[in-house]
């Protein structure tokens, strides 16, 4: 009976090792399922917002061409490079950079990575970069805009991309908002018991690279947030170098429109340190 019994808990130990292996392994191939929501134009796309909204076409250095939408700001030598989360389009940020426009008195290019809305290609990390280097040299090469003058927002996904850019371009100021430390460090928190730091692809690592930004750093996050902890941008912010500010967003989750005070800190904090 004895011989029994450790036969029985040999093979029962054996199964959940092979089930939990196989659970791994599932995972790790539909990782980038995980991390991209990308909705093609041909499922979701919305009209522009306002008249003066102009669709353009950029191409990235591996070949995609890349949708995106250019928001002029007469009288303005400002300009912001918007780059979104890791759902929908940008369609769906329509309003949002409209607002921008209005309340930072400057231009907004807004660009959708690789596989999302008219971009073509698949997401990819690199791919996400490609596409904001594409639109960091639509707006310098093409729009003529001063560096001096350009600021990189990224909000969610956005900000690590943003990140990325920051610290192999020049630019007015860096924006940060909802953002993560890590896709590793995010991954672990939604899937604890899988070793996530080990298998995960994708590695954003926007906590190593925002120590190497040494322009004017604006970090923003919604201490309601559910999707990115809010300790994550607590922690970027601690990670970064001066000049920089973090405005807790109160009562904000993850997907809430930001609040007019956000647009009256960053203004109160691109007045405190002008362009050089």
């Amino acid at each position: 009976m004895k011989t029994s019994a450790r036969r029985l808990a040999k093979i029962a130990a054996m199964t959940l090792a092979v089930s939990y292996l196989g659970v791994i392994g599932v995972l790790s191939y539909l990782e980038n399922q995980f991390v991209y929501h990308p909705r093609p134009a041909t499922i979701g796309w919305k009209q522009p917002p306002a008249d003066d909204i102009q669709e353009v076409e950029l191409t990235s250095a591996d070949g995609n061409r890349l949708g995106a939408w250019w928001l002029p700001c007469s009288g303005s030598e400002r300009s912001l490079l918007y780059l979104h989360g890791n759902a929908g389009n940008l369609s769906d940020r329509g309003d949002s950079i409209v607002k921008i426009r209005k309340q930072l008195d400057t231009s907004v290019l807004i660009v959708d990575y690789p596989g999302y809305g008219k971009s073509t290609g698949v997401p990819s990390e690199s791919g996400c970069y490609h596409a904001a280097d594409a639109g960091y040299e639509f707006l310098v090469d093409q729009q003529h805009c001063d560096p001096k003058q350009l600021l990189l927002f990224g909000g969610s996904l956005g900000g690590s991309v943003a990140i990325d850019l920051a610290i192999r371009k020049p630019q007015r100021a860096l924006i940060v908002v909802k953002s993560f430390t890590s896709a590793p460090d995010l991954g672990s928190r939604w899937f604890p018991w899988v070793p996530v730091r080990w298998l995960m692809r994708n590695q954003f690592r926007s906590i190593d690279k925002i120590k190497k930004v040494h322009t004017p750093i604006f970090i923003a996050h919604g201490d309601k947030d559910q999707v990115v902890p809010f300790e994550h941008g607590e922690e970027l912010f601690e990670a970064a170098n001066e000049p920089k500010a973090f405005l807790r967003l109160v009562d904000q989750d993850h997907n809430h429109s930001l609040p007019i005070e956000f647009f009256s800190e960053l203004q109160k904090f691109l007045k405190e340190h002008p362009v050089p």
